[in-house]
């Protein structure tokens, strides 16, 4: 496993770390705690040492399994977390958007929370989660350094959501001196705002790195969603169109080359090429695929080691991506997709429309 840098905060991340989402919920399959716990403990010996979760996971529970898998190895492990939804006070309602606070109280007070449930007295990324770009004012940022400067925190960044809010809020995590890193969602298919931020960080000369989430496109690029799959409701990739799936299928037979490489270096499966083709750009600091069991883990945090993207594979793709991979249909996905109602999206030059809902 080799490991990044996150900015210029001094905090090593491990290459793929654990996205501990799928341990607090039953988004991704049912598991006991006993067996959450198991599987944490899997990837940390399989070599991950980030661990990114999340206090809305599963209203605290998510953290506290996490707290229970890493007592006895804290000092191994990078440990991230998020705050800035208030489910203390509202109800989930399914996969819908709990109501966000970022007021100085409430943040000191979820902190507070977040350290007791993991059963640390620091973390060593704090990020904010699907905050809005207006929301995250001179106060919370002074509030941010201050934890930085006390060492409750030794890095901070800011996570994204998929619908809710991203171009403006990403672009802002890059500009402001206190953010060392932005997460989003970013795959082969998914191109964008990681694109995007990733040029920004280039065109500045910011340190912001990037932390990828979904890096298999909610089940496409590791062949976990075929067209004989079946995903109950509380599945929560099911919220994906079928026109988004079945345009996938298509895009997938037009990358099978990838697995097999253009050189003598060894093996990697599809699922591999496409973590090590986000690794491929050097502001990812960490891609956290989303582990479901012991197989997963066994290949997945292998990516670091197989073979990486070359030259030339990584040209074929950027020509494939600009053609939309040779398929000439919609994927269902345009009115998912929204930042600040549309205008930043619009003053990007990206072909986006504002969601509805």
């Amino acid at each position: 496993m080799q490991h990044r840098e996150l900015g210029t905060s001094g905090v090593e991340v491990s290459e793929i770390g654990f996205g501990a989402w799928v341990v607090g919920t039953d988004w991704w399959g049912d598991r006991s705690d006993d067996q959450a716990v198991s599987m944490v403990r899997e990837a940390l010996d399989a070599g991950v040492t980030y661990v990114d979760t999340g206090d809305v996971y599963g209203h605290g529970d998510s953290e506290r399994i996490v707290g229970e898998a890493i007592a006895d190895r804290r000092e191994e492990v990078t440990l991230a977390t998020k705050i800035g939804y208030d489910f203390y006070d509202n109800p989930q309602a399914g996969h819908g958007e709990l109501p966000k606070e970022l007021n100085e109280e409430y943040l000191r007070e979820a902190l507070e929370s977040s350290l007791d449930r993991l059963d640390t007295d620091y973390v060593d990324l704090l990020q904010l989660h699907n905050a809005n770009v207006d929301e995250v004012t001179p106060e919370v940022r002074d509030l941010l350094s201050e934890w930085k400067a006390e060492g409750r925190v030794r890095a901070l960044g800011w996570a994204l959501g998929p619908s809710i809010g991203w171009l403006a809020e990403g672009d802002a995590a890059v500009e402001y001196d206190e953010f060392d890193a932005v997460q989003t969602v970013f795959n082969l298919f998914e191109q964008e705002p990681g694109r995007h931020f990733i040029d920004t960080v280039r065109e500045t000369g910011s340190d912001t790195s990037v932390i990828a989430r979904v890096p298999h496109s909610s089940g496409l690029l590791n062949e976990q969603v075929t067209p004989d799959t079946v995903l109950e409701d509380g599945d929560h990739r099911s919220h994906r169109p079928k026109e988004w799936y079945e345009t996938g299928w298509e895009k997938v037979e037009s990358i099978r080359f990838l697995e097999e490489p253009d050189h003598a270096a060894g093996t990697r499966t599809l699922s591999q090429a496409s973590i090590r083709w986000l690794l491929a750009h050097d502001e990812v600091a960490s891609v956290t695929p989303t582990f479901r069991d012991g197989d997963d883990i066994a290949e997945w945090t292998a990516a670091s080691d197989v073979p990486p993207i070359s030259e030339a594979e990584y040209d074929r793709l950027e020509g494939l991506y600009a053609r939309n991979f040779d398929v000439d249909r919609d994927d269902g996905m345009d009115a998912l997709r929204t930042s600040v109602d549309g205008e930043d999206i619009a003053a990007a030059g990206l072909d986006k429309r504002a969601a509805s809902y």
